[in-house]
């Protein structure tokens, strides 16, 4: 189970406790979607506001800043099959989730939680894009939000 995630640094100090409540998430996610024998790992970066900038611009046309990334490798219904399945892959990686640290302080304290809360639902939020599950809908955000709750209730991650 510990090959389920590679954390990365771009311009941002290493971390052993970011790294561990990255893991603890990774862990409750897989194992609540069946995923944790299927040897797909995520790729976690850590990193600064103007990285992250340049990589929403260049993959997403989009010039600005934002808290998380994410870049799946399968489509929904290629994981439904797998998880349907349980076929086991050869080590995969499931997706890149990139998260810029300080707008995870910044929003900790806006929104009144601990770092840890925030980090945990920003990981958690990467993962299920990762999964296909998206929130441009009110219907599709109440699926995504609910699963995201799920998980940080089961980890007694609160606000």
């Amino acid at each position: 189970m510990d090959d389920i995630v590679e954390i990365n640094y771009i311009e941002t100090d290493e971390n052993p406790e970011n790294e561990k409540i990255i893991e603890t998430v990774l862990k409750a996610c897989y194992k609540e979607e069946k995923m944790d024998k299927l040897g797909l790992y995520v790729s976690v970066t850590l990193t600064c506001p103007s990285y992250i900038r340049k990589i929403n611009k260049q993959y997403r046309e989009i010039d600005k800043e934002t808290d998380v990334l994410s870049f799946p490798m399968f489509e929904k219904e290629e994981i439904d099959k797998m998880v349907e399945n349980q076929s086991n892959q050869i080590k995969d990686i499931f997706g890149d989730i990139i998260v810029s640290v300080d707008r995870v302080k910044e929003q900790a304290t806006e929104y009144g939680h601990s770092f840890e809360r925030e980090l945990a639902y920003m990981i958690v939020h990467g993962f299920y894009h990762l999964r296909g599950y998206d929130h441009m809908t009110d219907d599709e955000k109440v699926v995504m939000r609910e699963k995201e709750e799920v998980i940080l209730e089961r980890l007694k991650i609160t606000r």
